[in-house]
């Protein structure tokens, strides 16, 4: 499939401020599902330096900093993008122990999973939170503990049972507070479906990008968020809970991370006492062929 995205950001200040390093997560991955033909990153100030870097999840970001006072910052990013996974379920367990639930991965690849694999850990909620374990040891239960069919059922389950919403501003909500109301935007979705796999002793982690497929709580397109999950013989495999489906070559990633903060397209501050700010974007995609 390919697809042509061009992805434009308004930053507006309230009088000039002082623009701390930004990290821009704009450039779309490069592996066996997806690859970047075309990519060109425009802005309406010129950085005093500019440079790509690999960041520890293995996202390819490019890192800028400014000089000076900057009251208007306008980020565009035009790409092409081709992905190449037209089914989601081309792979076979090497490891034995991923088969049934709770997984256990090999040694090795359990240090490298480590932070995929702990369970969210935030000041309004426990470390575990023993509604979303219970909630995913039922499901877990309903497919005699199959890990395969447990992805798939849970997936299902968000996108049956739950109202999906439309929220363009904030924080995701906590996998608590998204099961308990059965109510939640992409990102809201995605942080239930991760901890919920990780309840499970799967390694789990959230991703942005964009998706062919228009939610219908969606009136235009939007960055999107789902979810990846490693499997051993697979690799990282995505899964849309807020769309209910195992992802193939419908969605194009921009970064993945165990932590939803690394995944979003842009992180930085600013310097200004008092000075409030506003951001208007617009995300157009085209896709085909």
């Amino acid at each position: 499939m390919l697809f042509t995205i061009r992805h434009s950001l308004d930053y507006r200040y309230e009088r000039p401020v002082f623009l701390e390093p930004m990290t821009v997560r704009l450039t779309p991955r490069q592996d066996g599902s997806q690859r970047l033909l075309a990519h060109d990153l425009k802005l309406s100030e010129t950085p005093t330096g500019s440079i790509p870097v690999l960041e520890p999840d293995g996202n390819a970001v490019r890192m800028l900093w400014f000089s000076g006072e900057c009251q208007r910052l306008q980020i565009e990013v035009q790409m092409r993008v081709e992905t190449l996974r037209t089914n989601p379920f081309d792979w076979i367990h090497s490891h034995g122990q991923a088969r049934r639930l709770p997984v256990s991965y090999p040694d090795a690849e359990t240090l490298s999973l480590a932070h995929c694999l702990a369970p969210s850990s935030t000041a309004a909620q426990p470390p575990v939170s023993t509604a979303v374990s219970l909630w995913a040891a039922q499901l877990a239960a309903d497919v005699d503990h199959d890990s395969s069919a447990f992805l798939m059922h849970l997936a299902d389950a968000i996108h049956r049972t739950f109202h999906h919403v439309g929220r363009p501003e904030g924080e995701p909500m906590t996998p608590f507070a998204t099961l308990e109301s059965r109510t939640g935007a992409c990102r809201d979705t995605a942080m239930l479906f991760i901890e919920a796999c990780r309840c499970q002793g799967l390694a789990a982690r959230f991703v942005s990008g964009y998706s062919m497929h228009h939610p219908p709580e969606v009136s235009e397109h939007e960055l999107h968020a789902w979810a990846e999950v490693y499997l051993p013989g697979g690799g990282w495999r995505g899964y849309d809970p807020s769309l209910g489906l195992a992802v193939a070559d419908g969605h194009v990633v921009l970064a993945a991370a165990p932590d939803h903060r690394l995944a979003a397209p842009l992180s930085g501050s600013y310097r200004g006492t008092g000075v409030r700010s506003t951001l208007d974007y617009r995300i157009v995609l085209e896709a085909g062929g």
